[in-house]
């Protein structure tokens, strides 16, 4: 399994609470590029990833990778609680420190303490909250601080100065695993993930979209717009929903938003946390139903 590292990032701690997932051999890589590389190429089985932050929103380039770079499928989703501390060489102060570490993502979600307790301070990017760590307990610099886990700072002889300070105290980060390999299947409480491209932009058709999944009581738990890359003012739509592609409802609207727009299939997965409300395991009992009802009546029809 391999997993953006180094040893100490948030993303081990999910994988971690993944037995099956840690069974075997656990590898780690710099960055999130490489992960899905290592994935892509059999070098690993299943990439492990953070895709998106209850905070700062997605990772951008886990989402962009997966639209756009690879034709991995996502297997499960892990969501963790996470709370960052600071962390700084043991014996220095908070009034000594003068620049701050750390990955993009976990330093947008300390924007307020930052602004009230170390005002003016420089912020560095670093390829994950557990390299800003290790690089700091290298370097021994008594002016930096990084943002990371408790966890890195055991790691890596770090001392924690502060916990506790995202900017929102209900913190949490998800993470999924990918792999190029089969659809897991469905269990009853699942997540389906697309990309839907538009054909034309023309008025009116984001709406169009929309109506494929309310006419089926398909519920979305996430709609966010990315650019294709293309030029500006071209975007397509990332789409996490309710249900597996096994179900006949959402098997049914995938077929026709495939047939007017061109849609990529990023995985049909177990869902975490708790089960959903029922409204769509009825609209699929209403929905057999009727097509039962349709069946009866085309074999009626003459030839």
């Amino acid at each position: 399994m391999g997993f953006f590292g180094p040893v100490g990032t948030f993303t081990e701690q999910a994988l971690y609470t993944q037995p099956d997932l840690v069974a075997g051999e656990v590898v780690a890589y710099a960055s999130i590029p490489d992960v899905l590389s290592a994935a892509e190429s059999g070098e690993v089985d299943l990439g492990f990833i953070p895709i998106e932050n209850a905070i700062e929103g997605s990772v951008n380039v886990t989402l962009d990778m997966l639209a756009f770079e690879t034709d991995l499928l996502i297997e499960r989703e892990v969501v963790i609680p996470v709370s960052l501390c600071l962390l700084a060489v043991p014996g220095v102060e908070l009034a000594d420190i003068t620049t701050i570490m750390s990955f993009p993502v976990a330093l947008a979600q300390c924007r307020s303490f930052l602004a009230q307790h170390l005002p003016g301070v420089v912020t560095e990017a670093a390829n994950s909250t557990a390299d800003a760590a290790r690089v700091l307990a290298k370097s021994g610099d008594r002016h930096t601080g990084a943002l990371g886990p408790a966890r890195a700072a055991e790691v890596y002889g770090l001392a924690v100065l502060a916990e506790g300070i995202e900017d929102h105290p209900e913190n949490e980060t998800r993470f999924v695993g990918v792999a190029p390999g089969e659809i897991p299947a469905p269990t009853g409480h699942d997540k389906t993930s697309i990309v839907v491209f538009q054909r034309a932009d023309a008025p009116g058709s984001l709406l169009a979209i929309l109506q494929e999944f309310a006419a089926r009581a398909i519920n979305l738990v996430k709609l966010e717009s990315r650019p294709t890359k293309r030029g500006l003012g071209d975007y397509c739509f990332l789409i996490d929903l309710e249900g597996h592609l096994d179900d006949e409802l959402v098997a049914d609207c995938l077929r026709d938003l495939k047939s007017k727009h061109d849609v990529k299939f990023l995985g049909s997965y177990p869902a975490a946390g708790a089960h959903g409300p029922a409204v769509r395991r009825d609209a699929d009992v209403a929905w057999r139903q009727a097509d039962e009802w349709l069946s009866e009546l085309r074999g009626q029809v003459r030839h």
